[in-house]
């Protein structure tokens, strides 16, 4: 049995463990939003996401060695670069939409970053979309129609900012998937964190409002269990194929509503839970789908968080 057939053998012969991280990885996210919506809106979105870069970046000390030894190709600085203009953009937005309406829409429209990808593919990757993939994309828009329900209710700047911070994250994914074959893991991840947090910097210097050490506490923890959630979603990934994980990132939107009433009385909006459910059943056919393929093209919901 050769190497990469092992690790698929052993990837789907503990769907428990991937089942269980990934529901991990869903708690640590949601974490990340609670504490956002905490945080308010008195430090500018721009300042907030670029301190929860920066904090975060204690986290890549272990790496300064190599990434100083690093030597790359002009033409993978180049997508480096604008992998993190399109992150800094999406950062940026899904600050200021959290901050502005309730956790269970920000945990909801995120889920659309995915569809957003299976798109780009198609059309900057020359990725085959068969009828199947068209259909499920359609059914997933429909469910952002559910959520948004335009004419029936107001349809405000965060939710406007909400749609555009996933469309940046799916571009986001794309460039990272084109440089995935350049790079190791780890160089993509640390060279986001450090673009990200030098694209942030002049924006935040912009609208600068000195925190206090309480909401630096706060953007700390973000920072930290941001990347605990990468990490565990890591190790779901390599328990269990995507098909199997990918369903299991509905409970986000679950735990997100429940959050949402119960501590910061936003009450629970049927119509956002029955669009996010119609989007994760797309998402997941579509996994499911390139499973069936054996291609990866179509991240899962937590591959495109901040």
């Amino acid at each position: 049995m050769s190497a990469q057939e092992a690790s698929r053998a052993e990837s789907t012969a503990r769907p428990g463990w991937g089942i269980f991280w990934m529901v991990v990885t869903g708690i640590l996210f949601v974490g990340v939003t609670a504490l956002v919506k905490v945080l308010g809106t008195r430090v500018p979105a721009p300042q907030a996401a670029f301190l929860r870069y920066a904090m975060g970046l204690v986290f890549l000390l272990p790496m300064l060695g190599s990434l100083w030894r690093l030597r790359l190709a002009r033409g993978t600085w180049g997508f480096f670069a604008a992998r993190g203009v399109v992150h800094t953009v999406g950062v940026a937005l899904w600050f200021y939409a959290m901050a502005r309406i309730p956790i269970a829409d920000v945990t909801a429209m995120n889920y659309l970053a995915p569809i957003y990808v299976t798109l780009g593919a198609g059309l900057f990757l020359g990725e085959r979309l068969a009828l199947r993939r068209v259909l499920a994309v359609g059914v997933a828009l429909i469910g952002a129609l559910i959520i948004l329900r335009p004419g029936f209710r107001e349809v405000g700047p965060g939710h406007l900012a909400m749609i555009f911070a996933a469309i940046f994250f799916g571009a986001s994914y794309l460039i990272a998937k084109v440089v995935s074959g350049r790079s190791s893991p780890g160089v993509v991840v640390a060279m986001l964190s450090i673009t990200v947090t030098l694209g942030l910097a002049p924006l935040a210097a912009a609208v600068w409002v000195t925190p206090t050490p309480w909401e630096l506490a706060i953007l700390f923890a973000v920072a930290t269990l941001a990347t605990a959630g990468h990490y565990t979603m890591t190790l779901a990934f390599r328990a269990a194929p995507l098909a199997v994980t990918q369903p299991v990132t509905f409970l986000q939107l679950v735990w997100a509503v429940l959050l949402g009433a119960l501590v910061f009385g936003e009450g629970v909006d049927v119509f956002v839970v029955l669009g996010g459910m119609v989007i994760v059943g797309a998402v997941s056919f579509i996994s499911w789908r390139e499973a069936v393929l054996k291609r990866r093209i179509t991240p899962t919901v937590s591959a495109t968080k901040v």
